[in-house]
């Protein structure tokens, strides 16, 4: 009597786990959530920095004391007497800001592309007026009353470094909405889709000549509402009785 031989027992399968079809979904949700992460940062991101920059500018950049005929007096200067380039560029930037979701396409770029100069030009501005005494000796003219006073004990505050702070956050949304630009919402878009198909219903819908407004605007022309329509022949409604046959009792 033979045996036949036993089968060798197979190795266990382990589930294969596709990589292509499953990361289809994952990466378009990824690339979504890219431009949408970025316009969130350049909206906060620029104005916070414009909001920093022009509070920056109202704080004294520079103290000191003017020196006179043995009288000190001490003066200061804010960053707009300093230089009034940070404030004017926070401005623009802001501006810029907005207008990045007015436009669209190659406009768009170019509106990023000064609110990203804006914020350059913020940013060396105020590294330039940190240490410079230029307002500082108009200050001490005026309280002295005097074209030219010596002055002592110079100090600058932290406040042009916040300001380049808030010209370095315009930069970083400049160039935000020049990377990712072409794929952020533009105003107004919603109501094109949606109010241009309402506006041709409305011009496709024949005007109802029953309604009210209607039969006042017959009359204001010199028609009459309630005769037949224009074209009509005026024995039109009686042939058609005729066709219908005498009313029967």
């Amino acid at each position: 009597m033979t045996t036949s031989p036993e089968s060798a027992p197979e190795p266990d399968r382990e589930p294969a786990t596709g990589t292509g079809s499953g990361t289809g979904p994952e990466t378009a949700s990824g690339t979504g959530q890219g431009p949408r992460r970025a316009l969130g940062a350049a909206l906060s991101g620029g104005a916070l920095g414009a909001a920093v920059v022009l509070v920056a500018a109202g704080q004294p950049w520079v103290r000191g004391y003017a020196v006179e005929g043995g009288a000190r007096m001490p003066v200061e200067a804010s960053g707009s007497d300093v230089t009034g380039l940070p404030s004017a560029l926070a401005l623009v930037g802001l501006a810029a800001l907005v207008a990045v979701f007015a436009v669209r396409r190659a406009t768009r770029a170019a509106v990023a592309l000064l609110l990203a100069a804006c914020g350059a030009g913020t940013l060396a501005a105020a590294l330039a007026g940190a240490s410079g005494t230029t307002g500082l000796d108009g200050a001490a003219a005026s309280a002295t009353g005097l074209a030219h006073s010596s002055l002592e004990q110079v100090s600058h505050s932290g406040w042009p470094y916040a300001a380049a702070v808030g010209g370095a956050l315009l930069l970083g949304a400049g160039l935000l909405a020049l990377r990712y630009g072409r794929h952020w919402p533009a105003m107004g878009s919603r109501y094109e889709r949606e109010g241009a198909p309402r506006r041709q219903r409305a011009a496709r819908a024949p005007a109802d000549p029953e309604r009210p407004e209607e039969l006042w605007k017959a009359l204001d022309r010199g028609e009459d509402p309630t005769g037949p329509p224009e074209g009509a022949s005026p024995g039109a409604d009686d042939r058609t009785a005729g066709r219908d046959g005498p009313d029967r009792p």
